[in-house]
């Protein structure tokens, strides 16, 4: 938004004058020679971000600070969405908006479907985090440089057509695009990944919009989501100093031991033997044992000897980041035949979670051994009666390092139920608005600030987040 502002004075500045050479008034919203791909591949190169964020990883609680650990009390303050708006989003919609993208790099009409669902997942990223944002108006350079808010459920509705757009455009015949470094140009993958994201929005309507959440979720069903992990959404960093991990350039890179699994998170692990556990983490070095940090411990300052740091395998320089999983989706399915929104019952739940347990587990290990015993301990073997707890904490456990997602599911179902409050401070329901907004787009920010329960604080809830 400041550069906005900063162009706008450029522009007052610099009118009428003939001294200069014309591309210094040429508006850099409009760049003369975009190429769709290119711009679409620079989009994808911020998806990380979404991921490798240690105030995501505090808010779903799965680290806990080691040598700052005021920074997981849940301070108070502003979060800035900006350069999600000034990076992947204008890329993005240069895209949407181009009327030159070349048929060289692949149908026109599979990059603009790329570039929908590309907007569509940081979209709801965004809302999911802040509640109303800027959408409709947002994005439009100097046509709006005051946007408005949409609130949140509009912007939900906006992306179920979005995504539905998608996937009914999409060429599978001779579609590979070109420069596309998620899945390397598998148009396939993208429309069931435009899908899954559909039916894992749908379900965030649960408690909220039942109805349209059913409808949405059995209509993404019926036009294909993700089969097997390898239709997962992974960004893939590289053993390259020029596009690694953020983990490893601070666990390695920096010699940074500041941050350790949570002691909520070892809790629901380590009684069950877990599998993923010794990927998530390493034994405290003076115990062998996994113990976890409490979340916001500020007294006797704790020694990273005592407790499990972080996996080899999370902080590797080429660590995946898993942003939307098949195992997601199978989770889903299994809650949404616990509600009755899709068929078979408790069979079909169990079906399902068994196989999201299963395949997460895969994911995070490379292998399934000693999942049939670990489905069987009487803790984590499929019970009607306690189901959706089931799996909303497994898929808790899954979402590790995805720290934001895992924290919307947590606020969706309560699931897992042993959060603990950070020195004093209960966990966040909603992140508050850029500080910048009251002075650089206070009309818009205040009449979103009336519509927001419990108002622009840490406390405040999102449109779907109901009791």
């Amino acid at each position: 938004m400041k550069k906005i502002y900063l162009l706008l004075a450029a522009s007052l500045l610099l009118g009428g004058c003939t001294e200069f050479d014309e591309d210094i008034n040429r508006t850099t919203n409009s760049p003369s020679n975009a190429s769709g791909m290119q711009l679409l591949a620079n989009a994808m190169l911020a998806l990380p971000g979404l991921g490798s964020s240690p105030q995501g990883e505090f808010m779903a609680q799965y680290l806990a600070e080691t040598q700052y650990p005021t920074a997981s009390l849940y301070p108070n303050g502003g979060t800035s969405f900006y350069s999600l708006y000034q990076g992947p989003l204008m890329n993005i919609e240069e895209v949407l908006n181009s009327k030159t993208l070349s048929a060289t790099q692949g149908p026109v009409v599979n990059q603009v479907a790329v570039a929908k669902i590309l907007k569509a997942y940081y979209f709801w990223h965004i809302t999911d985090r802040w509640g109303d944002v800027p959408y409709s108006d947002a994005l439009r350079g100097n046509a709006a440089y005051s946007p408005t808010y949409d609130t949140q459920e509009s912007i939900y509705n906006s992306l179920f057509i979005l995504l539905k757009e998608a996937n009914d455009q999409i060429v599978l015949v001779g579609g590979a695009v070109t420069n596309d470094v998620i899945y390397n140009g598998d148009m396939a993958k993208w429309k069931k990944l435009a899908n899954t994201i559909r039916m894992l929005m749908a379900l965030r309507l649960s408690k909220v919009n039942p109805t349209k959440g059913n409808t949405e979720f059995n209509a993404a069903i019926a036009d294909g989501i993700m089969t097997s992990n390898a239709d997962s959404f992974i960004y893939r960093h590289l053993n390259d100093a020029n596009n690694q991990s953020y983990w490893y350039a601070q666990v390695v890179g920096s010699s940074r031991e500041w941050w350790a699994l949570t002691k909520t998170l070892v809790d629901v692990m380590k009684p069950v033997a877990d599998p993923r556990l010794v990927v998530y983490g390493q034994p405290a070095r003076t115990s062998g044992e996994y113990i976890g940090l409490p979340i916001g411990t500020t007294t006797n300052m704790p020694n990273t000897n005592s407790y499990s740091l972080m996996g080899p395998a999370i902080y590797a320089q080429n660590a995946p980041i898993y942003l939307v999983t098949y195992a997601q989706a199978l989770f889903a399915k299994a809650e949404a035949a616990k509600l009755g929104w899709i068929t078979g019952g408790d069979a079909e739940a169990k079906t399902n979670y068994d196989l999201a347990i299963q395949n997460s587990v895969l994911q995070w290990t490379g292998n399934t051994t000693g999942v049939a015993a670990f489905l069987a301990k009487p803790e984590v073997q499929y019970n009607a009666a306690t189901a959706l707890q089931q799996i909303g904490t497994q898929r808790w456990i899954h979402l590790f390092m995805h720290g934001y997602e895992g924290w919307a599911e947590w606020r969706r179902t309560g699931y897992p139920n042993n959060f603990t409050t950070s020195g004093g401070n209960n966990v966040p329901t909603r992140q508050m608005y850029p500080s910048d907004e009251v002075f650089l787009n206070g009309l818009n920010y205040n009449a979103a600030v009336q519509r927001l329960n419990g108002g622009d604080t840490l406390y405040g809830k999102v449109w779907w987040d109901k009791d």
